[in-house]
């Protein structure tokens, strides 16, 4: 009966310290009458918890944060999670790069690099180099893998929410057919998640950038694809039943337009992509054209570049104007590496949404990404899953300070 009891008087324990932790990690400072209100436990209990919190190094006191203003004339110390308690990781692979991204369990970033890869280097090897990247980035930071709490690792292309494996997307996506997450589980101990890089860029914008405080947002990422990440109620959707939601390039611009290589005609993809974009512009401005070249021009006002990227932002505000009336956000992101055009991309886009969408979906507020984090955009953003996910980052937080069965609780 007693190791029952033991037993359900610290799984009680574990919970509570869960409530108060999640609590901490989700509003930040508070001061011990804040979590008590927010957690609905007695203030006797949330003091000897927060106790051991403090001493096991999980929980930081100020009393430079001391609260001044409360009625009875007592200053209250606030209490926090503490940033250096652990470490969370993100990891981003493209086609040609892997990038690290490391940051403390407030988001402030420890190290952050990338490293080229070559366009066939196949997935292992790949793998190999990311773990590489990240033990680099963890020494120069002081810390080892010990300190992880959890792994986002993003890759091109859906993965299935239900097996676990990446679809394909890209000629050459060298994760097709393989389950990441359990693949890079084999060599690290912490949580690993897996997300689609656009979706990732599109959570770092959430957290730390144009949609910060915003409950309801769409990000749109222009790039080499289209691709789109959506947070509804200030909560992240993961693309649906299969992980395949956000493929907005691949919604039909023109039913009557060129056949896709995804089998639909006049995907948006044709029309507003780096591809498409440089396949317009090379008459005038020659075959070895960049984006980059592109976007000097536009800035010098060539009429050229101007009138393709109206004509591209035109397509984009039809297809959004549609996903307005489904949606209803209150800020459009526009984001990947066209997004830098500026007024000459988001002006037109915002005519068209204005005179396509419905009256009560047509005010959605349409800007540029504000991060210039350019390379480093999706694995900051996969550093940042791992810190939203609140329940699993406590856990495992938790699990290493916890008393184990044979100590007091």
């Amino acid at each position: 009966m007693a190791t029952k009891d033991t037993g359900s008087l610290r799984a009680l324990r574990r919970t509570n310290s869960e409530r108060l932790l999640s609590a901490l990690m989700e509003h930040g400072a508070l001061h011990r009458a804040e979590l008590a209100r927010l957690s609905g436990l007695s203030r006797t209990t949330v003091s000897n918890i927060v106790g051991d919190l403090i001493e096991s190094g999980v929980v930081i006191e100020s009393a430079g944060d001391a609260d001044t203003s409360a009625v009875d004339g007592r200053a209250r110390a606030f209490l926090r999670a503490n940033p250096a308690a652990g470490t969370a990781a993100g990891l981003d692979f493209t086609l040609e790069r892997i990038w690290c991204h490391v940051t403390d369990l407030a988001g402030t970033t420890l190290a952050s690099e990338g490293a080229t890869v070559a366009a066939d280097t196949p997935w292992q090897e790949r793998l190999a180099a990311g773990l590489g990247l990240l033990d680099d980035l963890l020494a120069a930071a002081g810390r080892d893998r010990s300190s992880l709490l959890g792994v986002a690792v993003g890759v091109p292309g859906p993965i299935d929410l239900r097996t676990g494996p990446v679809g394909p997307s890209l000629p050459g996506q060298a994760w097709a057919g393989v389950n990441v997450a359990k693949e890079f589980g084999r060599h690290l101990s912490p949580p690993v998640l897996v997300e689609n890089n656009t979706r990732l860029e599109a959570i770092a914008e959430f957290t730390w950038g144009a949609g910060s405080g915003v409950r309801d947002v769409l990000y749109l990422g222009l790039s080499t694809g289209i691709g789109a990440g959506l947070q509804i109620g200030g909560r992240l959707h993961h693309g649906g039943a299969r992980g395949g939601g956000g493929s907005v390039g691949h919604i039909s611009a023109d039913p009557a337009g060129e056949p896709c290589p995804c089998g639909n005609r006049g995907c948006l993809v044709q029309y507003a992509s780096i591809p498409a974009v440089l396949a317009l512009l090379r008459p005038a401005l020659g075959e070895r054209i960049g984006v980059d070249d592109v976007l000097a021009a536009t800035a010098a006002g060539d009429p050229d570049c101007r009138r393709v990227l109206h004509d591209a932002g035109e397509v984009v505000g039809r297809v959004l104007a549609n996903l307005c009336n489904l949606l209803n956000p209150e800020r459009i992101i526009i984001g990947g590496e066209l997004a830098r055009a500026g007024d000459v991309l988001l002006e037109p886009i915002r005519a068209t949404l204005r005179r396509s969408a419905m009256v009560l979906t047509r005010d959605a507020d349409v800007v540029a990404a504000a991060l210039d984090l350019g390379e480093r955009a999706a694995a900051s953003g996969a550093a940042a899953l791992v810190l939203r996910e609140t329940d699993q980052l406590v856990g495992a937080l938790l699990a290493r300070v916890e008393p184990q069965p044979n100590e007091a609780v």
